[in-house]
């Protein structure tokens, strides 16, 4: 499941909450958050004063409560799209 902005009504709630707290990190402009068995990946596109790497560790730090046992979660940054 993807997104670009903010979170569909017809997401599962995980997904929506997921979203929610991606977007609430400061320097974040886009989101796509995908889920397969097992795993759930992220990715993120931030402003054009935002560190990479920063951001990245920002998103992770705040979406930390939501991981369940035995699942993998992956963060990546989005290319742009032009």
């Amino acid at each position: 499941m993807t997104s670009t902005g903010p979170a569909p009504d017809d997401l599962p709630a995980r997904l929506r909450r997921t979203l929610e707290l991606v977007y609430s990190v400061e320097g974040v402009v886009a989101a796509r958050v995908w889920q397969c068995a097992g795993r759930i990946a992220v990715g993120v596109r931030g402003g054009v004063a935002t560190s990479p790497g920063s951001l990245l560790h920002r998103v992770q730090f705040a979406v930390a409560g939501l991981k369940e046992p035995e699942e993998d979660w992956d963060f990546g940054i989005l290319e742009d799209a032009g």
